[in-house]
């Protein structure tokens, strides 16, 4: 879980300090952006490709390895003297970072009873959760007092600290699945998993149209300074954290379904207060509290429901959704940056809302299970 902190810091963390990296490099907002889009282009591809070289190496290995890389890249990128360099470290970073999400969730459900599995994955995804709760909120506050290049060593520390615990605490001798090409043509034969697939990537899509560029969108709509934009960060992370141990109370006596059905619904109805509500801080801001409590709990279901759906695809399903997680950031992030660069600033929310919606009726009509128990 503490992994998944240091994934999504490293991930996201170029949207809590777009303005100081605009100035520090001396690019415009939406070129700063790009390190989000460019990054997540890598990790798309990246995901699958990792999940079928490194399905044989043992877990905690692995995960160690990549938890240590990211710290060093974290690290390096605090001394990058320009925003080229910056761009190509965190292209390496994120290369090898894209391993740890998808198996850790696969081996968390190694170390459980199949009864815990969903609860557990859920439990695994806190990581993403506190990271935008707490750690988007300090990535603003460190960067707009000390510079970018403080927030980076912060996360760099941070990912020292959980490849050091993780080195500790994890039981060795794990190993997954092996992935072969055999198990990519049957995950492709699976309408299930397709479905799935598609929602991650219109729930992502929606949410990076606006989440990439909240900073700069809040300053521009509304006129919110470092620690008001702060404050919304921690409110969307704070609220996702919520949701998520909702989520992970809820989901084994409810089922994968009906809970997702709740949480796609909680961040559909967020989404569209953005839109509505744009240029009104205060309500720009509960609208965020309501995106917040289904933004990280929607993806844990995913997995979840990946998982359920096909048991012995699992590293390569939920590696897969990762993948076309990161698309929907590339897809959303892209849209974001040329509507924020044409100044189609309140159209944004818009296209962010009808993104969402689409998956949120695919949810529904489309990926209801026999058993109303999901």
């Amino acid at each position: 879980m503490l992994g998944n902190v240091v994934t999504g810091c490293s991930v996201v963390g170029p949207a809590g300090m777009l303005k100081e990296l605009s100035d520090g490099l001396g690019v415009s907002i939406s070129t700063a952006g790009l390190l989000i889009t460019f990054g997540a282009i890598v990790l798309c591809v990246g995901s699958p490709v990792t999940a079928w070289l490194t399905s044989r190496i043992e877990r905690r290995r692995l995960l160690a390895a990549t938890l240590a890389v990211l710290a060093l890249t974290n690290i390096a990128s605090a001394f990058a003297p320009d925003y080229g360099s910056l761009l190509a470290i965190r292209m390496f970073m994120l290369a090898v970072g894209v391993i740890y999400t998808p198996q850790a969730a696969g081996t968390g459900a190694l170390i459980v009873p199949e009864r815990k599995r969903g609860s557990t994955i859920a439990y695994i995804f806190l990581g993403w959760s506190l990271a935008a709760a707490i750690g988007l909120p300090l990535i603003t506050f460190m960067a707009s007092r000390y510079g970018w290049r403080a927030a980076y060593g912060g996360i760099g520390v941070l990912g020292f600290v959980s490849f050091l615990l993780l080195i500790w605490r994890l039981p060795g001798g794990l190993f997954a699945s092996p992935v072969d090409l055999k198990t990519w043509t049957t995950v492709a034969r699976n309408r299930m998993i397709l479905l799935l697939l598609l929602i991650t990537t219109l729930q992502m899509s929606g949410q990076f149209v606006i989440f990439t560029f909240m900073g700069p969108l809040l300053a521009k709509l509304t006129g919110a300074g470092a620690d008001a934009i702060a404050l919304v960060f921690s409110l969307y992370g704070a609220f996702g954290f919520v949701g998520v141990a909702i989520a992970t109370q809820i989901v084994d006596s409810w089922g994968p379904y009906r809970t997702s059905v709740l949480f796609t619904g909680l961040l559909f109805a967020g989404v569209a207060g953005w839109a509505l509500s744009a240029g009104i801080y205060a309500l720009m801001a509960c609208s965020v509290v309501i995106w917040g409590l289904g933004f990280a709990s929607t993806n844990s279901m995913q997995q979840v429901r990946l998982v359920a759906a096909a048991p012995p695809l699992a590293s390569a399903s939920v590696s897969l959704n990762t993948s076309v997680l990161y698309i929907g950031q590339a897809i959303g992030s892209a849209i974001g940056g040329a509507l924020y660069a044409h100044g189609l600033l309140h159209e944004a929310g818009f296209v962010a809302m009808a993104f969402v919606a689409l998956a949120f009726a695919t949810v529904i009509l489309l990926t209801r299970p026999r058993r109303a128990a999901g």
